[in-house]
């Protein structure tokens, strides 16, 4: 707020107001707000109309709580006044203070027109600006502020959060790196900094400037916060669940905390407190409080009616924030125009499953679009993704109101969310409806939970009739499987020894390549007892990080079994581990959560796989790619009959063969893999979806 001496009063009253004003702005400059106040009222008895007395009263009442008060003396003051710059300014500070931004930014766009080289109404319309959530205008007001006083440290620090909010990280970096060489003790600097470098992808630096937020500022929350976020993404699962505990314990209802804590748990295979720890943020979810985001919730809910109830949760803050929608007007394209939103456009599974159908769509038929917020790797894939595409765009740095601006020039008739909840996901984008028509498919095995997702992409298996009540979009069913699969995915020719994945010459190889997070102890006790019941087995699991082999080496000892009888397989590019499977005898999947592309890729190299039918999507996607393939054999219906199936099999050499034969002899022919008529019999659901929609829209109108 400005605090400055005013002109001269008239005569009559001059020496004693101009004493009590002068003693009384000192106060405030001070901080001794309650004797400052006690001195403009003074000076107000003897001189009411004094305006700059009601201006710098109306400027303590708004600094102390009582912002209608100080703002309806600062409208006084302007009123009174409306060529006087600071009071413009002041009032604008008031009305932010109120919550009356629009307000806000047009006292400070008044005081910038009476006096364009004031810099801090400059900056405090950046401010306002921001508020109001255009944050592209609002870098414009503080670069101003900039260019008239390039050491405004409030300035820079402002631009650089907006530019985050327009996800130019890079340029916020630089920003934040001025604003530390001009105010090198703001701890808060180092926080969103951090922030910026998350965006980055720089992970070990964001660490690194969270840990120098906090050694300033040892309770910043959003420190603590950002400091979680960079441990997850490096792996360092039993630190970033520490950083959860102390967030937790700083403040026991930050928002998601709790849900982010259990799955770095589970990341690392720590199964301490277990049932506790799953029990409480489900309790937390139904609850109706911020405990768990949607995608973290599915590796322990396991039960439909609950995620519906995470997603509503989730939702309900998202549309606090939106601004009103523009609808759709009808339109008619020649070519049904599709758009596929993903962070995923490089070497991820996501790719794997979904590039042959991008290139099979029937461009007579079709204009297809590529929005992409995720890396560019320089891989292959990359490139073959961007050929795929008629028109690719990669909008990383683009923030959300502008992708959806572009969207809708573009006249796209559906947009498909490749992301829903999974990590890096742009939800907010479909909620300002850049399309007519929105799908939720592939990415995120659940329900979005909102109004503006209209269509889930399903099957008969993942998404039966009688779980409609736990969607929020309507559900189409594809024959078949609901999942797309790319019949070029290679196989290495040159395949690994036993030894050199580390596996024993001889004996049967269970395997599960499905992240650790996705492993339980319920699962994990049955594959102990496999081991134990089957002589000279090992168990093959993926090496996601150190942490989670050396405790489900410690789980292994505990239940008796030779911790060496687990081997973990590393990362390796996807054709050679397509190529490793042949040394693995069966693949056991994971409840409640499946093998999702892990088991698609397990059956395409010839490895049958065992599952147990979940009660949500993502515990049912094993059981429909097995449909799909011709195997519902292998799908069980709780987990004492999928227990008794893997030891049937591991000591039944004949039946597994036998299965192993028939998974070969139907790969090439059965509908999992049909990459064609699964194209065309999506591309029969877009058009259906585009007819519903446009019959819906004429009958509202008529």
């Amino acid at each position: 707020m400005s605090i400055q001496i005013f002109p001269p009063l008239p005569l009559q009253v001059r020496a004693a107001v101009q004493n009590q004003l002068r003693l009384a702005v000192i106060q405030h400059q001070g901080g001794q707000l309650d004797a400052a106040e006690a001195g403009y009222r003074a000076v107000l008895a003897l001189y009411p109309a004094h305006l700059p007395t009601l201006q710098m009263l109306g400027v303590l009442l708004s600094q102390t709580g009582r912002q209608q008060e100080g703002v309806e003396l600062l409208r006084q003051v302007v009123n009174a006044n409306p060529n006087d710059p600071a009071a413009c300014n002041n009032l604008g500070n008031a009305l932010r203070e109120l919550g009356a931004h629009a307000e806000a930014a047009a006292s400070f766009e008044q005081a910038i027109r009476l006096q364009p080289n004031f810099v801090d109404a400059w900056s405090n319309w950046g401010n306002a600006l921001s508020d109001l959530q255009r944050y592209e205008d609002a870098v414009q007001a503080y670069s101003q502020a900039l260019v008239l006083q390039p050491q405004h440290a409030n300035a820079l620090n402002n631009r650089a959060s907006a530019l985050l909010s327009l996800r130019l990280h890079g340029q916020a970096l630089s920003d934040f790196d001025r604003s530390i060489q001009l105010q090198p003790q703001m701890a808060e600097t180092y926080m969103h900094r951090a922030v910026a470098l998350l965006g980055l992808g720089q992970y070990e630096a964001a660490l690194e400037s969270s840990d120098v937020a906090l050694q300033m500022q040892p309770d910043m929350l959003k420190a603590h916060w950002s400091r979680v976020s960079a441990l997850q993404s490096l792996k360092q699962y039993p630190a970033a669940a520490m950083a959860c505990d102390t967030v937790l314990a700083l403040d026991p209802g930050y928002p998601y905390a709790p849900g982010v804590a259990l799955h770095a748990r589970l990341a690392a295979c720590d199964w301490h407190d277990y049932d506790q720890r799953v029990a409480a943020v489900r309790e937390g979810v139904l609850a109706g409080r911020k405990t768990a985001d949607p995608f973290y919730f599915l590796a322990s809910a396991g039960n439909p009616a609950d995620e519906l109830a995470c997603a509503r949760h989730l939702q309900k803050n998202l549309a606090q924030t939106l601004p009103s929608v523009l609808p759709h007007p009808r339109r008619q394209h020649i070519r049904l125009r599709l758009a596929y939103l993903s962070a995923d456009f490089h070497q991820h599974a996501t790719a794997y499953l979904m590039a042959e159908l991008f290139e099979r769509h029937d461009r007579s038929s079709f204009e297809v679009y590529a929005y992409s917020f995720g890396p560019d790797d320089a891989s292959p894939m990359r490139q073959r993704l961007v050929d795929a595409f008629e028109h690719f765009h990669d909008v990383t740095e683009w923030p959300d109101e502008r992708v959806v601006q572009h969207m809708r020039e573009q006249e796209i008739d559906i947009a498909i969310d490749l992301k829903g909840y999974t990590s890096q996901s742009r939800t907010r984008i479909f909620a300002l409806r850049p399309a007519p028509i929105q799908v939720n498919y592939l990415g995120y095995p659940g329900t979005m939970g909102v109004d503006f997702i209209d269509y889930l992409v399903g099957d008969a298996v993942v998404t039966p009739p009688e779980h409609d009540v736990f969607y929020t979009e309507k559900i189409i069913r594809l024959p078949g499987s609901y999942q797309a699969n790319d019949r070029q995915r290679e196989i290495a020719a040159e395949v690994p020894s036993r030894e050199a994945c580390g596996l024993p010459v001889e004996g049967f190889v269970f395997c599960c390549f499905n992240n650790n997070y996705k492993i339980n102890p319920p699962v994990f006790d049955i594959w102990m007892r496999l081991l134990q019941r089957v002589p000279g087995s090992v168990l093959w699991l993926l090496q996601d990080n150190q942490d989670a082999a050396i405790h489900l080496r410690a789980e292994a000892q505990a239940r008796g079994v030779d911790a060496q009888r687990l081997v973990f397989a590393r990362r390796v590019p996807l054709p050679e581990h397509l190529a490793r499977h042949c040394h693995a005898s069966l693949f056991l999947d994971t409840l409640p959560y499946n093998a999702h592309t892990t088991a698609s890729d397990a059956l395409w190299a010839g490895l049958p796989v065992l599952t147990c039918l979940g009660a949500s999507f993502a515990g049912r996607v094993a059981a429909s790619l097995l449909h799909a393939v011709g195997l519902p054999e292998l799908v069980t219906n709780n987990l004492q009959s999928y227990e008794a199936l893997a030891y049937e099999l591991a000591t039944d050499p004949a039946e597994l063969t036998q299965l192993r034969k028939k998974l070969w002899n139907q790969r090439d022919k059965c509908a999992l893999f049909d990459s064609s008529t699964f194209c065309h019999h999506l591309e029969l659901a877009y058009q259906e979806m585009y007819r519903e929609y446009w019959q819906r829209f004429d009958n509202l109108i008529d």
